[in-house]
Order: C-alpha cells, then structure tokens, then sequence
C-alpha cells in the first residue's frame, strides 16, 4: 500500500475518532485486519492516527496561528492539517515537501481544488514561517495545555491538586511512548526461563522491581510471541501489577473482585494464591465478563468464577461478611492512562470527574458490608485525580469507624516507592513518571470491628 492511502487511511480513523467518538485502538485494529497492511504500513497508520491524537491540541493551536479565526474551515480538512503538521514536526523520516504532496492530492480527491489551494497554503506558510513559540503564552496553565495538548481543565486542576513540577512531568511523559512490560504465569513457567526464551526470540527484556512475575519488555514485538497464545504470560502494566501484590494474599482464601474485566487482577490473584481458594470476579456486562473467563480459562486458572453484576447490587448475591479480601478496582476517568489511549483527555470532562467520584462511593458503600471481621479491602483506580481517588477514601473512612488505612500496607510497598511524592494518609498515588506506567492509585483498608 502506498504511503498516500495510508495517510488517506489514517485521516479516515482520525475522522471517526476525534468527531464521531470511535474509539482508536478498536478502529485501528478492525483497518489492520480489513487491509491486511504489511508491518511497515501498519506502523506508519498507528504512528500517524496515535501521533496526531495525542498532539491535537497542540496542532490545533498551530493553525489557528495561520488561519484567521473568521475563517471556515471543514472538520476533515482540520484533521489533514493536523496530520500534516505532526509529520512536519515530529516524524523526521518523512521529508515536508512529501508530506504536504500528499495532503494536497488527499484534498483534491475527498475536497475540491479551491480546498486543494487552501491546504497547500496553509502547509507551505507553516514550512517557510516555522511553527509557533510556546514559550511566549504567558499564562502557566495555558502554555502546559499547549505544549502538552492536554485540556486546560485538566492541566489547571492538576496544578491545583499537585504543583506545577508534578503536573508538567506527568504531561510531558503522557506524550511519550510506554514500555510494555507482561506478568509470567508462574504456575507454568518461571521468570528467569521465560526471559531466557524472549532473549533467544532477539528480545530485549529485564526483571520488574514491582512485582517477582513482571518482566520489562525494552526492545521487540512482545505480541507476536507464541508464548502469549499459549498462556504463558500475560500484558499487564506494572502500577496495575502491584494491586495483586499489596492486597496480602494465601491460598484457600475467598476473594471478590467487585469490577473485574478485563481480568488482569483477577488473574494475577488466583497465581498468587497457586490457583486454590476462590475467586469471584463480576462485572457490570457480561460481554467484558466473557473478557475475564477467556483470559483465566487461557492462563489455566480454574479458581474464578465469573458473572456480571452490578458491584453496587452484590448484597443480593452474597451474605455479610463472606470474603477475606475485597478488591474494588473502581470504574474511574482513565487519566492516568492518556499514553495507551490518547483520545481519553478530549471525551473526558471535569462533570465526568465528580460523577464518577459519586459511584465509587456507592461501590464502596455497598460492597464493604461483605468483608469478614478482620478483612483487607483493596480501593484502586487508573486516573490521578484526587477526587476520585484520596477524597473517596477520605469520605469513605469518616462514615465508617471501624475502617482504617492499614498500617502494613505502606511497609510492603516497593522501598523507592515507600519515599513517593504521591504517598499520602489515604494511600499511594502512582504518577505516571514514577515507573515510567500508567498512572494509579491503590490504598488498602482494614476492617477492624471490635
């Protein structure tokens, strides 16, 4: 396939994301397999659809910096010179004056000439003229927003609730690639022979300090290791890896995970607990309930059992105090995951924030009754929104006296992660510069009924 109907490929997904609300790793993946691209051009379509989502902002204000604010200009045409401008800019493999050619025919063939013209003047300005100085926007939480195309909500509530150093390294790593690390299924082979066999593939890997299953993956298509079909090991992010970790686990016990899918955590729990006890893993649909069956059934875990339920509702399916450790993984915002899904900081809003902080409350309401006297229940998110995160447990441990933050829960965590800035009364907050992850918070609580 040509690098032109790549690009026309790409402008398609981004007109479907940025304007329709697609989401942009299912739309990329159903292009892949209806095309079958070769590698080169599939790389290319997700680096242009993934590059240009993550820097639209940014981009944004780039040709508003060229184009009078009276001007008209159609959404898809904003899309191309968005696409364009990012090749300019940040892809030094892809020469301007071939870049702009095939803006130009892209214009002519979904467009007309006079849009042609338009495109091609726009372009040509930006390649003799240079592109805006970011550094000239005086207001702090403006030129963050800019720099980083992050919303200005978000960067200005950021600033509120960490500080400007804080809020501008987590935007800057957003805009950064994410290593990939995986989690062995121990119970079929060991960390040490695994990387051995990655190393032997020409991968380059090193040891997780978060968790004794992780392994790092720097260099390689992990994804196309046959040992991934074969349930020999599972991707997982490293903050989401050490919620198993932390929650103070041995076999035989009885376990809820309140809000399982896509089964990660359920999965790296019935490891830890050498597939014995019982793990009951629920969620809202049962589409994303099929998610945790397939992947226990392909890490041959036998220990979960699954079905959809509204957390909110599980008094209805279980008596008082039934399990030894209750994990609500909560549904939240998604902001500390804005490197994986870039087009998260564009749907999401401040309102979506605080209505969210309202229905983990609930979860946690409803849920904590099952806990057993003397049970840990483990709270996490993957945002860094204290409102969803510090300020729920905060509300939750004023209404209920017989909870408390466990003290052994801030002794067990990694030791560089014992002396975190996002290490507070209420739990820990994972930025996503901290492991070089996804942003995360996990607390655990103790119930400790007298």
């Amino acid at each position: 396939m040509s690098d032109y109907n790549v690009r026309q490929l790409a402008l398609d997904v981004l007109v479907r994301i940025g304007d329709q609300g697609g989401y942009s790793h299912l739309l990329i993946d159903q292009l892949l397999k209806k095309h079958r691209l070769e590698s080169r051009d599939s790389a290319l379509l997700t680096e242009l659809v993934y590059g240009t989502l993550q820097r639209k902002l940014t981009l944004s204000y780039d040709l508003d910096h060229f184009v009078p604010a009276k001007k008209k200009v159609d959404r898809w045409v904003k899309w191309l010179i968005w696409l364009t401008f990012y090749q300019m800019k940040y892809l030094d493999r892809v020469p301007d004056h071939a870049a702009i050619h095939q803006a130009v025919e892209i214009a002519k063939y979904k467009g007309h000439k006079g849009i042609a013209n338009f495109v091609n003047g726009v372009l040509r300005s930006a390649q003799r003229q240079g592109f805006p100085d970011y550094q000239k926007i005086s207001e702090e939480g403006k030129r963050i927003s800019v720099e980083t195309s992050h919303p200005e909500w978000l960067v200005q509530r950021w600033l509120q609730q960490y500080g400007r150093t804080i809020t501008e390294k987590m935007c800057q790593i957003n805009m950064t690639h994410k290593q990939i690390s995986i989690r062995v299924q121990p119970l079929r082979i060991a960390r040490e022979e695994l990387m051995i066999r990655l190393q032997a593939d020409g991968l380059t890997v090193e040891p997780s300090v978060v968790s004794p299953q992780g392994i790092i993956v720097n260099k390689g298509n992990v994804l196309k290791q046959k040992g991934l079909a074969e349930g020999l090991f599972t991707i997982q992010d490293e903050s989401s890896m050490l919620v198993a970790e932390l929650m103070d686990l041995s076999p035989e016990m009885t376990i809820l995970d309140a809000c399982s899918a896509p089964g990660g955590k359920a999965t790296h729990i019935a490891e830890k607990m050498i597939d014995q006890g019982v793990i009951y893993a629920y969620d809202l649909h049962q589409k994303k309930v099929r998610l945790v069956q397939q992947k226990a059934e392909l890490l041959g875990l036998t220990s979960i059992q699954t079905n959809a339920s509204d957390a909110r509702m599980l008094q209805t399916l279980h008596q008082a105090e039934t399990f030894d450790r209750i994990l609500i993984d909560a549904p939240c915002s998604g902001l500390g995951v804005l490197r994986s899904k870039p087009d998260i900081r564009y749907h999401k809003t401040e309102q979506d924030v605080i209505q969210l902080a309202r229905i983990q409350g609930e979860i946690l309401e409803q849920v904590e009754p099952l806990l057993k006297k003397g049970g840990k229940l483990i709270y996490s998110t993957c945002t860094v929104d204290k409102e969803e995160n510090e300020q729920v447990i905060q509300a939750f441990l004023q209404q209920h006296e017989n909870y408390q933050v466990d003290p052994a829960f801030f002794m067990e965590l990694p030791e560089f992660l014992q002396r975190s800035s996002g290490r507070t009364a209420y739990g820990l907050q994972i930025f996503p510069q901290d492991l070089n992850s996804d942003g995360f918070f996990i607390t655990r609580l103790v119930r400790a009924d007298r």
